[in-house]
């Protein structure tokens, strides 16, 4: 059994979509990163995407855990020409595209982006080479609110849809065990 404990990265203040925007994160709220520390396994190994939101969300409760590099391949989303652009903007330029694009996710891309499917085929292959590099171990992966929604829908082979009905809040925890050839869902936006 290997568990995989998602971490969304710490609040960036930004209203429009920054999937591969690399914008910081604030991360002055100490209190929630220390809950969050220690609610975390002591012997987990640690990751993150390679945009500083969660590279620095992740030095941040990385304490004495080891740091594996981060992944670009762990990168939220490409929103291609919508980046940052607020939703409302997107709707006024791409009305029926962008109404396709949340309604019904799968192979719909934006603009010069990436649709859900090709994320989730880009993330979940990085997910299983973890795993198989890292079975039986306690993997805390720092990523993004889309990137932790495809795995859940994985977990739970629910249609893209329904993950994009989940909260994920930022310092929140979503926790998944893989069983082999199976998935758990033991937590889903916990916020210690």
């Amino acid at each position: 059994m290997t568990n995989i404990y998602w971490v969304r990265h710490g609040p960036t203040h930004r209203d429009g979509l920054i999937g591969w925007t690399d914008v910081g994160a604030d991360l002055s709220d100490t209190q929630a990163l220390s809950r969050l520390n220690a609610h975390l396994p002591s012997d987990g190994i640690v990751i993150s995407s390679d945009l500083q939101r969660c590279v620095h969300t992740a030095d941040a409760i990385g304490g004495s855990r080891t740091r594996l590099p981060h992944r670009r391949d762990l990168r939220e989303f490409h929103f291609g020409d919508w980046e940052e652009k607020t939703f409302s903007q997107v709707a006024q330029s791409h009305p029926d595209l962008s109404y396709d694009y949340w309604s019904n996710p799968g192979d719909i891309a934006p603009p010069n982006g990436e649709s859900w499917n090709q994320g989730a085929t880009r993330i979940s292959a990085t997910v299983d080479a973890l795993i198989q590099e890292h079975s039986g171990q306690n993997i805390i992966i720092v990523a993004h609110f889309g990137v932790i929604l495809t795995q859940l829908q994985r977990a739970a082979n629910m249609h893209a849809a329904s993950a994009l009905g989940f909260k994920i809040d930022n310092l929140s925890v979503t926790h998944l065990e893989h069983l082999g050839d199976a998935w758990r869902i033991m937590g889903v936006n916990h916020n210690p």
